[in-house]
């Protein structure tokens, strides 16, 4: 198991952020191009009670008896999936007879890594019981969901790593440079957008789209609260909105205050998983590094295992 530390800066996770990251307004016009998302039929998420106030003072815990690990961001790298899903299978076997073992996954399991539909595969598969296994919503999934209903979404899409989810499908995304000859030029990309858009609807698994459907935004267990990008500091936790859970980054990361709970996320790339009083943050840049986290909750108990 890897062990807790402050993560070191190096060029490569530098180059990564500023990749991942980019300027202020590319985010936001990304952001609001991806919203225009019209709700999809899926079952139901069941509302969240508010969560209880914990003792700050003693730390955080599972329910009695509950092992939790939860998964951080894969983004199409199934290889590195399966060796952790290993880990995890070695390390559970591990624990008492009697413990209840639930797998928690934060989301953004596809996109720029080449292995997206083999991830969406393995994870829609009858591998896991749905009984101890909770899928969260990434903003790539939204995306790609995004694009299913709306083919305008798709060169911000492609731009943010679909092309490489396209790929997985056995799709060519249309050249974006082309767009830019000519007038003409620009109307025919778009005619191949819809074309692809049309096709790739059609094709599309159908127990990948009930997958994608069933995603949730957000999950507890005990003194943890489970969610990809993280929460606004200052509001409720039956109040905070799909927006902030899915992508929201400095005003979560970087606030002082706790919450009446941990918060376990993805999303935001670390050289190695962070853990402070706040939050336990293990999206390790997996499509890039070639790290990819989980980490073990057990009472009191936090531990990591990586690739």
């Amino acid at each position: 198991m890897a062990s807790v530390q402050d993560p070191p800066e190096n060029q490569i996770f530098g180059r990564l952020r500023r990749w991942l990251l980019g300027p202020q307004r590319l985010r936001e016009s990304q952001r609001r191009a991806f919203e225009r998302r019209q709700p999809i039929e899926s079952e139901p998420e069941p509302e969240l009670e508010p969560a209880p106030v914990r003792d700050r003072s003693a730390p955080s815990s599972t329910p009695e008896g509950v092992c939790v690990y939860a998964v951080g961001d894969i983004h199409g790298r199934v290889d590195l999936l399966e060796s952790l899903l290993q880990q995890i299978e070695r390390d559970w076997q591990t624990l008492p007879p009697e413990t209840v073992v639930k797998l928690v996954f934060l989301g953004d399991y596809i996109d720029r890594g080449l292995k997206s539909k083999s991830v969406i595969e393995l994870l829609s598969s009858s591998k896991f019981d749905p009984q101890h296994t909770v899928f969260l919503l990434g903003n790539h999934e939204q995306a790609l969901l995004n694009f299913l209903q709306d083919p305008a979404t798709g060169t911000q899409w492609a731009r943010y790593g679909g092309n490489e989810t396209l790929y997985s499908y056995g799709f060519q995304p249309p050249n974006l440079r082309r767009a830019l000859i000519s007038d003409d030029a620009m109307l025919a990309v778009r005619d191949d957008w819809n074309r692809l858009w049309h096709e790739f609807r059609a094709s599309f698994p159908p127990n990948h789209l009930q997958f994608l459907q069933n995603l949730k935004t957000i999950h507890r267990e005990g003194d943890y609260v489970f969610v990809h990008a993280g929460l606004r500091p200052g509001v409720e936790l039956t109040d905070q909105t799909e927006q902030d859970m899915l992508w929201i980054r400095d005003e979560f990361l970087h606030h002082a205050d706790e919450f009446p709970f941990m918060v376990v996320h993805g999303h935001t790339p670390e050289d190695a998983p962070i853990r402070d009083h706040r939050r336990v943050g293990i999206d390790t840049g997996a499509f890039l590094s070639g790290k990819l986290t989980a980490v073990r909750l057990f009472g009191t108990e936090i531990a990591f295992l990586s690739t």
